[in-house]
């Protein structure tokens, strides 16, 4: 059984919802990154850092976050499936499904950070920052097979 082939514009919402989340991750460290001034900063920088309330709005990004990245990576391989019949395993693919567990596990070590645990920020920071550099070479190379699809239309 052959499914049909979803609209052209389809073939773009995965591209654009993860330049999106690109923009809201950066956004999202900027936030973390104020967060920790809030923690080691000196009684000033904590007082006048404090208003801002980094910290919940790092938290409620990164879920968002995490919720959008399993959503636009499930729907980009429904799409590429939907409209090809197959997935194209590739470096592609495989990087965003290994960013997808990244995010996911630095997302699980939240409740251990809360609880003051050093090594599970580590590890958090360590898995968001990966995610982000992957992230970069993913918006590239996701620009290479837009601009297949954009070709071969």
């Amino acid at each position: 059984m052959t499914l049909p082939a979803l609209p052209f514009a389809a073939s773009f919402m995965h591209p654009l919802m993860m330049l999106g989340l690109l923009a809201a991750g950066g956004y999202s460290m900027f936030l973390g990154i104020k967060a920790k001034k809030v923690r080691t900063g000196t009684p000033e920088q904590r007082k006048a850092l404090l208003p801002g309330k980094f910290a919940q709005r790092h938290y409620r990004w990164g879920s968002l976050i995490l919720a959008v990245m399993v959503t636009g990576m499930i729907g980009g391989m429904a799409v590429t499936y939907i409209n090809n019949g197959k997935l194209f395993v590739g470096p592609h693919l495989l990087v965003g499904l290994a960013m997808t567990g990244m995010i996911a596990l630095a997302a699980s070590l939240a409740p251990f950070m809360q609880q003051g645990n050093v090594i599970a920020r580590k590890a958090h920071v360590g898995l968001n920052m990966g995610t982000l550099t992957l992230f970069l070479w993913q918006a590239v190379s996701g620009m290479e097979i837009v601009n297949k699809i954009w070709v071969n239309r």
